[in-house]
Parts: C-alpha cells; sequence; structure tokens
C-alpha cells in the first residue's frame, strides 16, 4: 500500500519507511501508510508547482467548480465506505461518521458553485484611469489537519482553496488520516489535473515541519494545539507566508435563571460528548446562574448518566478517544480534578464488550468547579464538562471570557437584550444564542481570538482567506 499522492500518482515515501495505524477500538495496529519526510514535501510542492504553470493554473473558474461539484457528487455514491473507513480509524459511531462524510461532499458543493462568483471590484480615481481589484489565488497552499474530523477537515482546508484556483498540499495526521486518502483517490477520478491536490503522510516533526517551512508554499492552514500554532507561525515567518491557524478553545456555555432549562439540556451534553469530547468548539464549561445552578446541574447530571460509550458498529453515544496518549492525558485530567475533591455530578458508562485495550473514557459532569483549577481554563479535548455558577450578566461575561481561547460560546436565555448584549461583550468567534452548532454548518464562518487562533475558514471569508488582492491601474488617453 502506498500512501502518497504526488502529481496524480500514489507512490511510496523516499525512506520507505512506515508508520503502524492504531484502531483504538482495542489499540492494535491494522494497517501502515508511509513516513513521508522532507524529500516527499520537495516533490509534492514541486508537483504543485507544475500543476500551477500548467492544465490547474489555466483552468477557468467555471471548469475548476464543475470538478469540484462532480468530487462532491463521488463522495455521496461512496458515502458508506467512506463513513467506515472514519470510524474505523477514529472510533466514532458509525452515524457520526456518516454525518462527517455528508459534510465532506457539502464543502465540495458549497465551493464549487462558488468558484466562478468571486467577484472584483472597480475604483473611482483620476480622470484617465481604469482601475480595478480582482482576486487571484496564493499560489501553493500547505494544509495539516488534525485526526479529530480527518473527513471534514479535507473538505473544510482543501474545498476554498481549490475554489480560488490554489493548488495544494495536505498532511493528515499520521493517528487518522485514512479518509483523507480514499478522498484524494476519488479527487482523482473526478479529474482535478496532476498536482492540484497532492497528500503526503507522515510524522508532524518531520513532514508536516518540513511543510510549513517550505520556500515554495506561499499560505498554510493548521489546526491544532497552540503549541504547535506558534511553530507553525514561526516556520511560516520565515519566508513571510501568511497562515490561518484554529488552535483549540474552552468554549462555555451560559445558562442564564431565564433560560427554557428542558430545551437547554440535550444540546449541552451533545455539544461535549460528541465525538468523545475531542472537538475543538465542545462546549466543555458550563456556567449557570447561582439561582438555578442546583436546580439545572441536577437535569444535566440525569441525562448525563444516561450517556453510553461504545464501539463504532454499537453506535451509541461516543466511542473511544483516538489515541493512547490522549487517552492518557484525558484520564489524567479526570483522576487529578477526582483526587482534588472536585464533585463528580455524574458519570456515563461503558458498553458491554468492550476490548480491554481500547482507548475508552466514561465522560464525566465535574460540579462546583474552583475558577482556578485546570479543569476551568485548560482544553482537555475529551467527554469532559465543568459546571460553575455565576452571579450576574456581569459576573457571567468576566466567566466566560476568563480563559486563553476563545473560539465558541453558547448563551441560554430568552431576553432579547441580554442576548445581544451577551453576543456583543463575549470574546469568541462564534456565539450561538439558545442553540449550539459546535461550529456550524459550512456557510458559516469559523475561527477564534486569543489562543484559538486566528484568520476564519468556512462560508466566503474562506474564500477570501485562500486568496489575495491585485490591483490594476490602467491609463489611457
Amino acid at each position: 500500500m502506498t500512501t502518497l499522492l504526488i502529481d496524480g500518482q500514489w507512490v511510496a515515501s523516499q525512506s520507505g519507511q512506515m508508520i503502524d495505524v492504531i484502531n483504538p477500538c482495542n489499540g492494535e495496529a491494522f494497517t501502515k501508510i508511509d513516513r513521508g519526510n522532507a524529500a516527499d514535501i520537495d516533490l509534492a510542492v514541486a508537483a504543485a508547482q507544475r500543476a500551477l504553470d500548467g492544465a490547474w493554473g489555466a483552468m477557468t473558474a467555471t471548469e475548476r467548480g464543475r470538478i469540484m461539484l462532480r468530487f462532491g457528487d463521488l463522495i455521496l455514491k461512496h458515502a458508506e465506505e467512506l463513513a467506515q473507513i472514519e470510524a474505523r480509524d477514529t472510533g466514532k459511531p458509525i452515524t457520526v461518521a456518516r454525518n462527517d462524510v455528508t459534510a465532506v461532499a457539502r464543502y465540495f458543493e458549497f465551493y464549487g458553485a462558488a468558484a466562478d462568483k468571486v467577484h472584483g471590484q472597480t475604483i473611482p480615481y483620476l480622470n484617465g484611469y481604469n482601475v480595478s481589484v480582482v482576486r487571484v489565488p496564493h499560489g501553493i497552499t500547505a494544509h495539516i489537519i488534525p485526526w479529530n474530523y480527518p473527513a471534514q477537515m479535507f473538505g473544510r482546508t482543501l474545498a476554498p482553496a481549490l475554489a480560488m484556483g490554489n493548488a495544494t498540499v495536505l498532511k493528515p495526521s499520521e493517528d487518522a488520516c485514512l479518509s483523507a486518502l480514499k478522498l484524494g483517490e476519488l479527487a482523482v477520478e473526478a479529474g482535478f489535473p496532476p498536482g492540484a491536490l497532492n497528500i503526503v503522510t507522515g510524522y508532524g516533526h518531520e513532514a508536516g515541519a518540513a511543510l510549513t517551512a517550505h520556500p515554495g508554499i506561499n499560505f498554510a492552514t493548521f489546526t491544532g494545539s497552540p503549541e504547535v500554532g506558534v511553530m507553525v507561525q514561526e516556520a511560516t515567518a520565515k519566508n513571510h507566508v501568511p497562515c490561518v491557524l484554529e488552535l483549540g478553545g474552552k468554549s462555555p456555555q451560559v445558562v442564564f435563571n431565564d433560560a427554557d432549562l428542558e430545551k437547554a439540556v440535550p444540546v449541552i451534553v451533545k455539544a461535549i460528548v460528541q465525538n468523545a469530547g475531542q472537538t475543538c468548539s465542545a462546549g466543555s464549561r458550563l456556567l449557570v446562574q447561582q439561582d438555578i445552578y442546583d436546580k439545572f446541574t441536577a437535569m444535566v447530571a440525569e441525562a448525563f448518566n444516561k450517556v453510553r460509550v461504545g464501539s463504532p458498529e454499537q453506535d451509541l453515544d461516543c466511542g473511544p478517544i483516538v489515541n493512547a496518549k490522549q487517552h492518557k492525558r484525558v484520564s489524567s485530567f479526570i483522576e487529578e480534578a477526582k483526587a482534588s475533591g472536585v464533585p463528580v455530578l455524574a458519570e456515563g458508562s461503558l458498553a458491554q464488550g468492550l476490548s480491554a485495550g481500547g482507548y475508552y473514557v466514561k465522560p464525566v459532569l465535574f460540579g462546583s468547579v474552583p475558577r482556578d483549577h485546570k479543569l476551568a481554563c485548560r482544553e482537555v479535548f475529551g467527554p469532559v464538562l465543568s459546571a460553575m455558577s455565576f452571579t450576574d450578566e456581569e459576573d457571567a461575561v468576566r466567566l466566560a471570557n476568563a480563559t486563553e481561547y476563545g473560539l465558541a460560546a453558547g448563551v441560554w436565555t430568552e431576553n432579547g437584550s441580554r442576548q445581544s448584549r451577551m453576543a456583543k461583550r463575549l470574546l469568541s468567534g462564534q456565539v450561538f444564542i439558545n442553540c449550539y452548532g459546535a461550529g456550524g454548518g459550512v456557510e458559516l464562518p469559523f475561527g477564534g481570538v486569543k489562543k484559538s487562533g486566528h484568520g476564519r475558514e468556512k462560508g466566503f471569508l474562506a474564500l477570501e482567506e485562500m486568496s489575495t488582492t491585485k490591483t490594476i491601474v490602467q491609463f489611457h488617453n
């Protein structure tokens, strides 16, 4: 099996080395991927440049859009196969994997249809001059995606880049990339010219580092931890290459005493247990107004106790953590919190018959979490919900903003004026009022502030991020 897609061909890594792919449901290896490195990145970037200089660069926006729409159709035709691949690779419930695949198709439908609808502008200037501003692709764009939503992230980052005419190099996570590889196979079938879309598997510190530092790229996107995000920025800055970073969050769900509590409970629970809490915009902090704190946390606890964890085919509320390292990290957060005396209000349960080697964690609802506790400010990236109380609106804003992150937030209140005030004052890239979308749909711009990163993905803003402007000044007599 060869897992590098370079210049339209599947090839082996230059080193010939491989990486085991581990099933998170049992901790056992079930296949291998190529361990790409700097030499492979060189080949991929060179292929991307040839695509820009050749068929891909010469293609009209309408033609690009048609290829992308064909790709979307192919994804839907292979939806069940892709979902099974995604579920096995990540451990997520099969229904969630199916939804992810549908979302990938939607990305290519949305941006394929938008490819020829990005218009420029004219500027009134001096007599005798015609001035226009047009949007042009960056050139070669680098994309490093994480393991939590490999299929969705493939579409989220590549679709707007390709729609704008960039040639792309993708480095998926070594922990979960099999759906991305299948999507690469379908992209070739859809008709993308050789070099327009290249995929190099491998470790982040090898292939990923070589990609972000490569002098041949013109733009980069990265989703992952703030620590690695700093490394990505440092690498791209040396070549004066801009980047979009999405670096996680510690998103609050703020519940006021006039909220529809029955409506809020299932949304709040789903927002933290979905994908085993391995979602950057997971609602991991539950902030409840003091006079309803006991009542509402009891309601959430009742729902939380019903959460069940199982293997993909069991199709329960959530699956295992993706790998051994992350499993250890999440488990240590839970055990340290229990040892420090933070009350456990509820725990989910594990289904029968699960492998002892699987990376399973019981979802936990902690109550009365001290404001200075690590559970109140650090991203767990697992199914752990921290409940805290606040007194009034001012206190709610202060508590909600009291982390280094600012990716998403939920506000639950029936007071329209308060909804507007909270939405304005919360330091967050997205604010959901009486709902929570964990990032929302393809159409909704997504990204953070503070250490959640910068730049925007999704929506039409992603097309702007994946392009730059050129001002053309024409003098005529």
